[in-house]
């Protein structure tokens, strides 16, 4: 599968374009491993995005889907919204903690 074209930090350029396929590819490409907890984390910021026009910070982020924020740091070994929104083909995050 070819990736839509993406930004320097590995976001897509039009996110219109993005597909469930697409958002594994990518980052299958960025040798991201994904697992069924993380899908659902980034399907639920999408239906927030949908809902607010907004990526979440964290703290409401993971207020919103019942998480714990130190869990979810865990998890993805990171910052958890920077892959969330890149992955699931939204804005990046503006304060990007």
């Amino acid at each position: 599968m070819s990736l839509p074209e993406r930004d320097g930090d590995g976001y897509l350029r039009d996110m219109s374009v993005w597909t469930e396929e697409i958002g594994k590819a990518m980052a299958e490409a960025d040798g991201f491993v994904m697992d069924d907890e993380k899908w659902e984390q980034i399907l639920k910021a999408r239906e927030y995005y949908e809902e607010n026009s907004a990526v979440p910070p964290i703290r409401k982020f993971a207020k919103y889907i019942g998480a714990d924020q130190k869990e979810m740091f865990k998890q993805w070994m990171t910052g958890p919204m920077k892959p969330i929104t890149k992955y699931g083909g939204l804005p990046k995050p503006t304060g990007c903690v």
